[in-house]
């Protein structure tokens, strides 16, 4: 435990659907939900406005509509969500060298490695002076609003961000941790899930000071001696886990859940396919290979299978990770129905083991200017006879798609750009910006605005007029954001509970067309 709280946990307030506020004028103020939109979608975030209703993330998106039936609910923009990251994971870097972040919207400072607390007085207040100055900053850069909690250790830091939400600081000074954690329920400790506070209330403990009450011997006889042991010391406050600035991944992993089951073998077979490809463009992205390939399968009923098969080496080729899923696939049986699929690729390594092929190339090729032709190499046209095991010909149709593109589906009614996903940006020739409000029976529903207009106008097009087409999300310039900070007070309440309601708010994208 460290003398002065410094170590900061910086959590961004309803990330998702704050950047989608500050990115519609419309729907400032206004319920906002956003995740999936299927019938089998799950809520990714939820404004607080939503979270009035009850809303919350993790939430089936269909019992989310019947408890906020007036809110707008919006398809994700991941491109746009990590652009903002990147500009609030930049603040933290000018704070410190050691920044773990756990998130796009979520990370740990260590102060004490940096430069931040110089020129201030230092200890608890010169921590809080940081603190107070990081969040204007954020403001200041993206418009947005985030919560900071500052403790002695990573553990009470976050559960000191917790308290502040939203838009709030709290620092806990040293010495009080004890009193600070006595009245909190056990679920408040990291690691204690629904499974482990039930065995605890079983046993008459509730709170973290009837934890500290029990004792640890009583502690490890009801969890056992490594989780009783991290428990007991939570409990007391004690956390030495020092911030890390890089946490090495252990695998890249997609995965897509069905609006329908997917009983069509070739659909399951197209569906890995382009899974394999998007997983493949993540782990290039990271700069990273890996030699294991796993397949996920959930079945109609929930039941979930894996599959894995490990490579002679690491790759980050689509084309080998495609086939080893294939091959993984060849032994499910889905023809029951299929609700979930996922590829992902584990035992990562910084190099592939085409980069071994390539130096044994170079050094072929030398020999070849060295003696004109190497011993036992193949003439070119049998060369090409003989691909590589484990590669075939590539399809005129495959090198053309862009990796990790969606596969169209055969006899599919509507091409993928122009499936007008809520919230996805678009532009049309004469009216300009704007975003899909929704769409249905071949309509498309547009409002035209942007970041610094006011709520725009409606309208509403067939869905393959040819003037309207898909937009990249605009970023948030400091001026704009600038604007949006001083338009944005912190919300009046302080929303903690998933339940329950305090009246109803206006319905989203109501204003006057």
């Amino acid at each position: 435990m460290r003398a002065s709280p410094t170590i900061l946990h910086l959590d961004m307030d309803a990330f998702f659907a704050a950047v989608e506020q500050a990115s519609k004028p419309s729907l400032r103020g206004k319920p906002v939900v956003v995740g999936g939109l299927g019938p089998r979608g799950v809520v990714s975030t939820a404004s607080y406005e939503a979270r009035r209703f009850g809303v919350h993330s993790a939430m089936p998106t269909a019992q989310a509509r019947r408890l906020a039936p007036n809110a707008a609910y919006l398809g994700t923009r991941f491109g746009l969500y990590r652009a903002i990251s990147e500009v609030v994971m930049e603040l933290l870097h000018e704070l410190s060298p050691l920044v773990e972040p756990l998130s796009l919207d979520e990370a740990f400072v260590d102060l004490e490695a940096g430069e931040a607390l110089e020129g201030t007085q230092g200890g608890a207040e010169g921590a809080r002076e940081v603190g107070e100055r990081l969040r204007r900053d954020i403001a200041a850069a993206t418009g947005l609003t985030g919560s900071v909690g500052l403790a002695g250790s990573k553990m009470l830091a976050k559960i000191a961000s917790e308290q502040a939400k939203p838009d709030g600081l709290v620092l806990i000074p040293v010495g009080t941790e004890r009193d600070m954690l006595a009245p909190l329920s056990v679920r408040t400790l990291p690691g204690v899930g629904p499974a482990t506070a039930e065995v605890l209330r079983r046993a008459g403990i509730t709170t973290v000071g009837e934890v500290v009450e029990a004792g640890e011997d009583e502690l490890l006889r009801l969890l056992g001696k490594a989780h009783g042991t991290s428990v007991h010391a939570m409990a007391h406050g004690i956390d030495d886990r020092p911030v890390v600035a890089e946490r090495d991944a252990k695998s890249v992993s997609v995965e897509d859940t069905y609006d329908v089951d997917l009983t069509d073998r070739t659909r399951v077979r197209l569906e890995v396919e382009r899974l394999a490809g998007r997983c493949v463009t993540r782990l290039r992205a990271a700069g990273r290979s890996g030699r294991t390939v796993v397949i996920k399968v959930r079945s109609y009923d929930f039941s979930t299978l894996t599959r894995s098969e490990t490579l002679r080496g690491p790759t980050d080729d689509p084309g080998v990770v495609k086939e080893a899923a294939l091959r993984l696939l060849d032994g499910v049986d889905t023809t029951a129905g299929v609700r979930l699929l996922g590829v992902g690729v584990s035992g990562l390594a910084d190099f592939t083991q085409e980069d071994l092929f390539a130096q044994a190339q170079a050094a072929l090729s030398q020999e070849t200017a060295d003696t004109g032709h190497p011993e036992g190499a193949q003439s070119p046209a049998r060369a090409e006879e003989s691909p590589r095991e484990g590669e075939g010909p590539v399809r005129a149709e495959e090198a053309a798609r862009e990796p990790g593109a969606a596969v169209e589906e055969p006899g599919a009614a509507v091409p993928a750009d122009r499936r007008w996903i809520p919230g996805r940006d678009v532009c049309h020739a004469e009216y300009g910006r704007g975003w899909v409000q929704g769409s249905g029976v071949g309509k498309v529903t547009v409002r035209f605005e942007e970041p610094d207009t006011p709520p725009g106008r409606v309208r509403t097009f067939s869905v393959d007029d040819p003037e309207l087409a898909p937009a990249e999300p605009r970023m948030l310039d400091a001026e704009i954001a600038a604007v949006l900070a001083a338009q944005s007070p912190a919300p009046a309440t302080r929303p903690k509970s998933r339940s329950g309601g305090v009246g109803a708010s206006p319905p989203a994208g109501t204003s006057s067309p």
